[in-house]
């Protein structure tokens, strides 16, 4: 009977400990929210930003639909994504040959040449 009543208090002390963890996080929410309220959003501040959505968008749609350079050194552009997905399903068609381009591809996208060897120093 001795186990049982430990296991009980032991479970218990869990179960105080995790409720009084919460409570403690909800009071430091609340307390938060009291004292650091939300600004108001005017109109100009609501214009500024469907302005702003507007512009993401805008630009978001242009680079889904239009072809461009990326980086002209490097020979990166960006197709229009029908454009794309109709270059890869047929690169794809041969997978190991898909592959090996793709592989080479990134390798050039990504290519960063190493730094210049060091100046030799006057001193030595």
């Amino acid at each position: 009977m001795n186990s049982c009543c430990e296991k009980f208090r032991s479970t218990m002390a869990y179960v105080f400990a995790v409720a009084g963890a919460f409570l403690i996080v909800a009071a430091l929410v609340w307390v938060t929210r009291k004292l650091v309220p939300p600004t108001a959003l005017d109109e100009a501040r609501v214009a500024e930003r469907y302005k702003n959505l507007a512009e993401v968008r805008g630009a978001d749609s242009q680079a889904l639909t239009t072809v461009g350079w990326v980086d002209h050194a490097k020979g990166v552009v960006r197709l229009p994504m029908d454009t794309a997905l109709k270059l890869t399903e047929r690169e794809w068609q041969h997978p190991a040959q898909a592959r090996s381009n793709l592989i080479a591809r990134v390798e050039k996208a990504t290519y960063v040449p190493p730094p210049p060897p060091p100046k030799p120093s006057q001193y030595e």
